[in-house]
């Protein structure tokens, strides 16, 4: 069995577009049975839309705007990736919170190439393992968590390959705790994790008022005018996570003597 930690980058933007985002840089290092890295993947990829990064992106990446205009498309790189996924008699994919998967395979649905081989992939999000591990409710970067089993950070952030070599090393600590119950298949998620983090301010923010939580204020208040969430599939399922958070949280409170 083989451990593939994988770590992309993408062509993010701040301003509201109908247009999708999409992979710009995979990089992936493969650990073998022992968690010695034999092998590394790194390449850069040419989007259909935003072939030109914004500063924003630049400056967070470091990325030439060269790479990208030399780079391969998608359908090019993503064959070769599984190529040398498909090294691996067996493997394991392990990702730093579940956006990783999401993005290969909305961009495999664009240019409708067959998602099945990402569907089939087994992966496990490390990030909620090192949450689970360390005992934390808050997530954090790859570089917090270095931070925090007291491992220094080498290599660049934001720049896949380099990611990808930290998010190894936290694996590396705390392998022998990770529970891999939780190792699972990608299913579509229409929430990103900004906005569940937007529900549990929210939550926060009524009860600081002494407000008790409803799920129609919150859409009223904190949703409002928002375009991504006229999508009826994210707000179910927003409102599934809202009804988790507050059951969580009456769960954890401790009860009350009459």
């Amino acid at each position: 069995m083989d451990y593939i930690i994988l770590d992309i980058e993408f062509n993010g933007r701040k301003f509201a577009s109908d247009k999708p985002m999409e992979v710009i840089e995979i990089g992936a290092v493969r650990l073998d049975a022992q968690l010695q890295q034999i092998d590394e993947f790194a390449a850069f990829i040419k989007p259909v839309y935003f072939a030109k990064l914004n500063d924003f992106i630049k400056k967070k990446t470091g990325i030439p705007q060269e790479a990208i205009d030399s780079a391969a498309r998608f359908p090019k790189v993503i064959q070769d990736f599984i190529g040398w996924l498909n090294r691996s008699e067996s493997f394991i994919l392990f990702t730093w919170g579940g956006e990783d998967m999401k993005r290969i395979v909305f961009d495999t649905r664009m240019h409708k190439l067959d998602d099945q081989y990402w569907l089939q992939v087994t992966y496990y999000d490390l990030l909620k393992g090192f949450l689970r591990d360390r005992k934390l409710t808050n997530d954090v970067s790859v570089e917090g968590a270095l931070a925090e089993l007291g491992i220094p950070a080498e290599g660049s952030a934001h720049r896949a390959l380099d990611d990808a070599r930290m998010t190894a090393e936290v694996f590396k600590a705390i392998f022998e705790r990770l529970d891999f119950t939780y190792a699972q298949h990608y299913k579509d998620v229409y929430s990103n994790a900004k906005e569940r983090r937007l529900v549990k301010q929210a939550i926060r923010g009524m009860r600081s008022q002494k407000i008790t939580p409803n799920w129609e204020l919150l859409v009223e208040h904190y949703f409002k005018n928002k375009p991504a969430m006229q999508d009826p599939r994210k707000l179910a399922e927003l409102q599934q996570y809202f009804e988790r958070e507050i059951n969580n949280r009456a769960e954890s409170s401790p009860s009350r003597q009459e």
